[in-house]
């Protein structure tokens, strides 16, 4: 592989698992928050549509590569700064664009392709069952532990029944009134 061809791959794995991670978030923004059940097809729109946001990304990149690639050409000078391209740049510039644009192509192929759509939803329904499970874990150990193995179990046990009291039943008491009045208005 040259190093164009292994700059999209990088590229794309890159922009893969961004749109993982938002299709993550939709998934457990509409399982947890929302009270929903999962379903792999009600996802499939989510990942098409971080894919092509995804590949929009790419093609301003490339864009803006070209643009900068032709202010710079006949420019011999020295730079003023950083992105103060030279004619000595127009080479990589054009590599860069042709990575963008590639970038670009191949994600758009991706959410064009069920199958690979599917792929991208079951690994973010894996990375969204990871975090809940993760975070089930944590808790379990802080508020799982029992009484002999925390030295200041009666000094803050006052404490946490206190804040049972004011806090968590308050919240309960909360949702269910929430739940009663939109079952009464359905």
């Amino acid at each position: 592989m040259g190093r164009t061809a292994d700059a999209v791959a990088e590229g794309v794995a890159i922009a893969t698992a961004a749109a993982r991670l938002d299709v993550k978030n939709r998934i457990l923004v509409g399982t947890i928050a929302q009270g929903g059940v999962f379903d792999a097809g009600r996802y499939l729109d989510d990942a098409r549509e971080a894919l092509l946001d995804m590949a929009a990304e790419s093609e301003q990149a490339a864009a803006a590569a070209t643009r900068l690639r032709k202010r710079a050409r006949g420019r011999y000078s020295d730079p003023a700064g950083t992105h103060d391209y030279r004619d000595r740049d127009v080479r990589n510039l054009r590599r860069r664009a042709r990575q963008s644009a590639g970038v670009a192509e191949r994600l758009t192929a991706m959410a064009e392709d069920s199958e690979k759509l599917g792929a991208l939803v079951e690994d973010a329904r894996e990375a969204a069952w990871a975090e809940v499970r993760g975070n089930l874990d944590r808790r379990l150990v802080v508020e799982g532990m029992r009484p002999e193995q925390d030295p200041d179990y009666a000094v803050m046990r006052e404490a946490r029944m206190q804040a049972l009291r004011l806090v968590d039943l308050q919240a309960l008491s909360s949702q269910q009134r929430a739940r009663r009045k939109l079952k009464g208005a359905s």
